[in-house]
């Protein structure tokens, strides 16, 4: 178990209301919410960086993204959110424990990256 924050939350020695829990991984509110829905899911798995996944992480990862869509259904965001990684320091990445943030509740379209 990771001994950051998230490991932490994750053990039980900070407690934490989770939204989400699997055998996997959990989702909790962002103490430092960006939208008015920002929920992070985070894999049990400790994992620091999303890059230093293994191959032997495809099923974990594959099912992070399987659980953001239930989680997002369960928040009633579903049809419109945004989903973010943050990859090392530079990539505004705080907690090096990966995690996933569900951003939802406002209009990002015109901020958008898609294309």
């Amino acid at each position: 178990m990771s001994d950051t924050i998230f490991g932490k939350i994750i053990s039980g020695e900070i407690p934490s209301e989770f939204l989400y829990e699997d055998e996997h991984c959990i989702a909790i509110n962002d103490i430092n919410p960006q939208a008015p829905i920002h929920v992070l899911v985070i894999p049990k798995k400790a994992i620091p960086r999303l890059v230093d996944a293994g191959a032997d992480d495809q099923e974990l990862l594959g099912h992070l993204m399987l659980a953001v869509g239930k989680i997002a259904a369960q928040l009633g965001v579903a049809d419109a959110f945004r989903l973010v990684v943050n990859n090392g320091e530079g990539g505004g990445q705080t907690v090096f424990h990966l995690h996933l943030h569900i951003l939802a509740g406002t209009n990002f379209a015109e901020a958008s990256i898609a294309h």
